[in-house]
């Protein structure tokens, strides 16, 4: 072995959940460990441009937020987590404001957006790089807590011991076991692994591989809706360089609408994201999509209703990103086609994120139920953030005790 270590709490993964559950762990008292396949920077959550949701607006409320949620699941949604994911919406983007998270703003409040799915504008944005900023704030605050890091460590077996937690972590051709009163994972999905396998593009970071749900599945967790996976609606089609890019929904939600080769409107562009990206498969084996000069299928993403101010202010990656490629969308539309994008089910949890193990908690995409079988834009960024929370202060507690 190549050593051993003893905390109190260890955290499996280092984005938004993790990273939520790691800071909160070590506020409430606890000796905390984060442990990461690769570095403390590498992650999906940094890649997420849409934003986060909250109910935020004065015409919105945490009920209508959950309403929205539950019809987008198509009624398959845990009605607890998603009772305590719109609960705690509001102390959450209040947290990461503390944290140094700055959301858009205008008129003395927050510049909210309607994304897919939702009845009300409940959209925080930084830009289309929320991700990034989200992450960046708790990765500060993490660094500047007493909270270990273990960068290139990846979870290769999770044991139970009497009172805790044996993890047996791989660094460099060697092994390193980590005892924990409680172990918080937060290591993701498994899309990247999966597009793969199934040749398509996808959104997620080359670490998205899966392999810390089968690790808690053969220690006894019970999992939900492993077989629902998320395409994302405007996956990138053209020019090559763009393939497999996520372009952000606001861009719908900021005016943009999906036309098919006609130049005809064929689905409601501000509709679950599942609706969407059927209606788009359906345009295209039927023959009414467009090709992309390489052959594949795609539909247009008519970009030039988007004002140029509300690109400027709310799509600036965007347009970056395209102009660099020779495309301005605000003068051509874009090609787009659905890409593998989400891991909806996951391990089971309840409202205090631990899984059906004892002392076993489970935080961000790794974690199902939340969701349901399909995930509203936006939500993924405030699962983070709120179980992690949860995660971090009830495996503290748990600790302690």
């Amino acid at each position: 072995m190549g050593g051993s270590r003893d905390y109190d709490v260890l955290v499996i993964g280092s984005g938004a959940a993790g990273l939520a559950a790691a800071v909160t762990a070590t506020r409430a008292g606890a000796r905390v460990a984060l442990a990461t396949k690769g570095s403390l920077q590498a992650c999906n959550s940094a890649k997420a441009q849409g934003g986060i949701q909250a109910a935020l607006g004065d015409d919105d409320s945490p009920e209508l937020h959950a309403a929205d949620i539950f019809k987008s699941s198509h009624d398959t949604a845990d009605l607890r987590l998603v009772e305590a994911l719109v609960g705690d919406g509001r102390s959450a983007i209040h947290w990461l404001e503390e944290l140094g998270c700055g959301f858009n703003r205008e008129n003395g409040g927050y510049r909210l957006a309607r994304c897919g799915g939702a009845s009300r504008k409940r959209l925080l944005q930084v830009g289309d790089r929320s991700g990034h900023a989200i992450t960046k704030a708790l990765r500060d605050a993490f660094e500047s807590s007493p909270a270990l890091a273990l960068q290139e460590h990846a979870l290769v077996g999770l044991e139970p011991l009497a009172g805790g937690w044996r993890a047996t972590l791989g660094q460099d051709g060697s092994l390193v076991t980590v005892e924990a009163a409680t172990v918080v994972l937060a290591a993701g999905g498994r899309c990247f692994a999966e597009a793969q396998q199934l040749g398509v593009f996808s959104t997620n970071h080359p670490n998205a591989t899966g392999e810390v749900t089968r690790i808690a599945l053969e220690a006894g967790a019970e999992a939900r809706d492993l077989d629902s996976l998320q395409y994302h609606p405007n996956g990138g089609s053209w020019p090559q360089t763009m393939q497999g890019y996520a372009i952000p929904e606001t861009t719908r939600a900021y005016g943009a609408v999906l036309l098919n080769a006609s130049r005809e409107e064929f689905t409601d562009s501000l509709g679950p994201r599942d609706v969407v990206s059927a209606a788009i498969f359906r345009e295209c084996e039927e023959g009414r999509g467009v090709q992309t000069p390489d052959g594949r299928p795609a539909v247009y993403l008519d970009t030039t209703r988007i004002s140029r101010e509300d690109a400027d202010l709310s799509l600036p990656y965007l347009l970056r990103r395209f102009r660099g490629a020779g495309i301005d969308p605000l003068v051509e539309p874009l090609l787009t086609y659905p890409v593998l994008h989400y891991q909806n089910g996951g391990l089971v949890i309840d409202e205090h994120a631990e899984t059906t193990l004892e002392g076993l908690y489970a935080a961000g995409e790794i974690a199902g139920g939340t969701h349901g079988r399909n995930r509203m834009m936006g939500n993924s960024l405030l699962e983070c953030c709120v179980f992690g929370r949860r995660a971090g202060r009830a495996a503290a507690e748990k600790a302690k005790a």
